[in-house]
């Protein structure tokens, strides 16, 4: 059954499970905050993307308020819940300054390919690695999930989009799987160029093969 929801269109992806700061200073987007806390209630953001706003957002909740300035402009805490997709699209709410959607939840299928999981966990270490971002992979629960990753392996917004479309975890490690295999090989080359750019113009000491 579509219930109603107050829309946060913002120039993002967000996914389930991530924690966003944000600076709240529009006076229409103060107004959905404010609303929000009093009836303890979430708000959606949807993706705003090639200038328009997308048919699925992520749902959040805000976990605390963090500064309220003089100006009414706030430092908010949120934690993003489920996916949703917008059914009808209301651009301002009667009486209010923002956007809602009639909106319906989407079910997601959790459940791993734990073959393609290792596949995965090897492609991130490695990528990781060669871009010298170790600590990130060092940094990763055990248990991650594709959505815990997704804003750390390369993608565009339309790529993340892709992601937050698929309604289950295997579907997402495909993507992932996929994309990491063909990034691999040209970030790779990449440092090596960056590697061999180094030692132009400089002396090098190389040791002569014996034939």
């Amino acid at each position: 059954m579509p219930r109603l929801l107050p829309l946060f269109p913002l120039n993002l992806v967000v996914f389930p499970g991530e924690k966003l700061n944000l600076h709240i200073f529009e006076p229409r987007y103060r107004e959905l905050v404010h609303d929000c806390l009093a009836a303890g209630t979430t708000f959606g953001i949807p993706p705003f993307i090639n200038n328009g706003v997308s048919e699925l957002g992520t749902e959040v909740q805000v976990v605390a308020v963090e500064r309220t300035y003089e100006t009414g402009e706030m430092d908010i805490r949120t934690k993003a819940l489920g996916v949703f997709r917008i059914r009808q699209f209301i651009r301002q709410v009667p009486g209010k300054l923002y956007a809602a959607g009639q909106v319906d939840d989407i079910t997601d299928d959790t459940e791993q390919d734990l073959m393609l999981r290792q596949r995965i966990t090897d492609q991130i270490q490695q990528f990781y690695e060669i871009l010298g971002l170790r600590k990130l992979y060092l940094d990763l629960p055990a248990n991650f999930r594709i959505f815990d990753i997704g804003h750390h392996l390369g993608f565009t917004p339309e790529q993340e989009y892709q992601l937050l479309e698929a309604t289950s975890e295997q579907e997402r490690q495909e993507i992932v799987s996929e994309h990491l295999d063909q990034v691999l090989p040209v970030v790779l080359e990449t440092e090596r160029l960056k590697e061999r750019s180094k030692l132009n113009g400089h002396f090098k000491n190389l040791t002569p093969p014996n034939f």
